[in-house]
This record gives C-alpha cells, sequence and structure tokens, in this order.
C-alpha cells in the first residue's frame, strides 16, 4: 500500500499557478509589444501587486525582469544576424527606450548591445541548412547564448553532493 506524505495543494494556490503560466506564456508570445505588470494582472483577474510578489515566488523573477530577460535573448539573436542596427533591434523586440534597452542589454549580457553585434560580426560561425553553428542544435545555442545578470551569475561552481 502506497502512503501520500505530502497534503494536496489548496485549490486556490493551484489556480494561481495556472494565471502565473498564462502570464509567462503571454509576455513569451507578445514579448515585443507594450506590456506592463497592471495589464499583465487585469489580463487573469489578479492585483498588480499580487501577481508580482506570486510570480516572482513562482518563477525567482519580477514578471518584468522575465519580459525584459525575453526581449534580451530575442535583440542577441537578432544582432548576431547583423542585418539590423542597435536602435531597429530595440524596437523590434519591443523597447521605447534605447537608452533603458542599451543598459538592460549590458547588464544581462555583459556588454553594450554594440559591442555584441560588433563581436558577433568578427566571428560569425559557419552556417549550415538550419542556419545555425555547424554541429550545434539550435536549442543549445539558445541555452549557452541566455543572458544571464551579471549580479546572479554565480561566483563558484555550485558544490557536488
Amino acid at each position: 500500500m502506497t502512503h501520500v506524505t505530502s497534503t494536496p495543494a489548496a485549490p486556490h494556490h493551484l489556480r494561481d499557478l495556472a494565471r502565473l503560466r498564462r502570464v509567462r506564456d503571454r509576455i513569451d508570445r507578445e514579448y515585443a509589444r507594450p506590456l506592463d505588470v497592471e495589464a499583465l494582472a487585469r489580463g487573469v483577474n489578479m492585483s498588480a501587486g499580487h501577481l508580482s510578489r506570486q510570480f516572482r515566488q513562482a518563477y525567482g523573477e519580477s514578471p518584468y525582469s522575465y519580459l525584459m530577460t525575453r526581449r534580451i535573448e530575442r535583440a542577441m539573436a537578432l544582432l548576431r544576424r547583423g542585418d539590423l542596427t542597435v536602435t531597429e533591434v530595440c524596437f523590434a523586440v519591443g523597447c521605447s527606450s534605447l537608452g533603458t534597452f542599451s543598459t538592460r542589454f549590458t547588464e544581462l549580457v555583459g556588454m553594450p548591445p554594440s559591442a555584441y553585434r560588433r563581436r558577433a560580426a568578427d566571428t560569425p560561425p559557419p552556417p549550415t541548412s538550419s542556419g545555425t553553428a555547424a554541429g550545434v542544435p539550435s536549442c543549445l545555442e539558445k541555452q549557452v547564448t541566455r543572458p544571464i545578470r551579471n549580479r546572479e551569475a554565480p561566483t563558484a561552481p555550485p558544490p557536488l553532493a
């Protein structure tokens, strides 16, 4: 006979988790549109404060931070292509201020977008039929190039347990 040792989650907690997933999915889909926490909260019938607290608890960052991470990820891909200016990329990913975009990009990637674009242009990977570097699957390329906040990057490898 199997015994369950944990108690089932409260229905309201499960409902909140479902709403948080809808918010995260909306951010992933609509990152290039004007989005703010109030609009995201209204879309799932939550207050902005409650959404922010619950989102941070569930995903480890605020909805705004998650949105900016998605925008910067997309900006990195567009800058690697090399056919758009930094300003064009800024607006293409939904940012309305070049200054804010550049500051956030530098914070997340560790270098300004113009330097990132130059570096990508100096060392282009050999393209394959899928458009990625030879032998590197696109899912791995995305994982490796995902921005990490400088202040949140681990300083030492995690201990093996």
